[in-house]
């Protein structure tokens, strides 16, 4: 791990402050600083090298305990950025109205990480692709213009979703999936903007010819809130993950599914593909084969068929098609068996 600067902020604006001085003074595209909440991703790659920043801006302490709240109400969910994501598991509203972010928390990573990652920094992780990690390997996302040694690689758990010559790396996170299905958004600040508010699906960017650009966010921006609106669909909500061991592993395939039922119609659905993608996926084009649909097997089957409709698998990585259907729709017959 290479030396760097530690920056302790106690408000937004020092952090952000702390940020655009490193980036002034190295250059503006650089990785010269970053900020740092529980660490659990971000300290992973310093090890590895992959990320090497001059100044590391501690949030943990910022206008404490203003983003540290969970906040419930009628009108929806307000998540401060520096919720833990065990303090998140744990809520008792989260648990009964929006079981879907609880299923996506408590089958991530372990308690003893989950107690140490905040919410904000969660949805923000990088991918977890082998070539991304392994320095001796071409890679456009870590070294634009390197190449990417997974197309013609090893390339088992890749995307077969959102993926472009440049890139086919998988968004590893879980959290990512029930927010972009519930149509959350997150509050910002500190970027040349100033404070704005984004769609979760705006949030991170396809790769396309520029897989090193990730997120929306300007160079400085933090994200303070995520807001999930209520809804009728919220209740009957589940998480599916499905992956190579029970604990402690990232998704091969994973399905975030809420329903809003009357009887066995389907009003509205809303889902979310994991494990599948280059970035959170809204399965839209499943949702409209649902809506004012009876919900069955073959029904469910058919909204699979169409999610994956547009995948372009790689020679290892095929049998995500597959299996990807298969957990959306189970993940589909579960919500519907809720009793809510």
């Amino acid at each position: 791990m290479d030396r760097f600067t530690y920056v302790r902020a106690g408000d937004v604006y020092t952090a952000s402050r702390a940020v655009h001085g490193a980036r002034s003074a190295e250059g503006e595209g650089t990785q010269s600083a970053l900020y740092i909440a529980g660490g659990t991703n971000v300290t992973d790659y310093m090890t590895l090298g992959v990320l090497r920043p001059s100044v590391l801006v501690d949030i943990n302490r910022l206008s404490a305990p203003l983003y540290t709240r969970i906040e419930s109400d009628a009108q929806g969910l307000r998540l401060g950025a520096l919720v833990r994501m065990s303090q998140a598991e744990d809520h008792p509203d989260v648990r009964t109205r929006y079981p879907v972010i609880r299923d996506t928390l408590l089958l991530a990573a372990s308690r003893q990480i989950r107690n140490m990652a905040s919410l904000g920094g969660n949805v923000l992780q990088r991918t977890r692709c082998e070539y991304f990690r392994g320095s001796a390997w071409d890679c456009n996302k870590r070294t634009p213009g390197a190449g990417c040694a997974a197309l013609e690689g090893l390339n088992r758990q890749h995307a077969v979703l959102g993926t472009s010559g440049r890139c086919i790396a998988t968004y590893a996170g879980d959290l990512a999936q029930a927010l972009i299905a519930l149509d959350a958004t997150v509050s910002t600040v500190g970027g040349r903007s100033g404070n704005r508010t984004i769609r979760f699906a705006d949030l991170h960017r396809l790769p396309g010819e520029t897989p090193h650009i990730e997120t929306s966010l300007e160079p400085g921006e933090l994200i303070t809130y995520i807001h999930v609106p209520a809804g009728p669909w919220t209740a009957r909500s589940v998480y599916v993950k499905v992956r190579d061991r029970q604990s402690y592993q990232f998704a091969l395939a994973s399905a975030a599914v809420a329903l809003q039922m009357e009887g066995n119609k389907v009003v509205e659905a809303r889902i979310a593909l994991g494990g599948v993608a280059t970035v959170p996926w809204r399965a839209r084009e499943a949702e409209a084969v649902l809506k004012g649909a009876a919900l069955d097997e073959a029904t469910s089957a058919k909204a699979a068929d169409a999610a994956f409709a547009d995948a372009r698998p790689r020679v290892h990585n095929s049998f995500k098609v597959v299996l990807g259907k298969q957990t959306l729709v189970r993940a589909l017959l579960e919500a519907q068996a809720m009793k809510v």
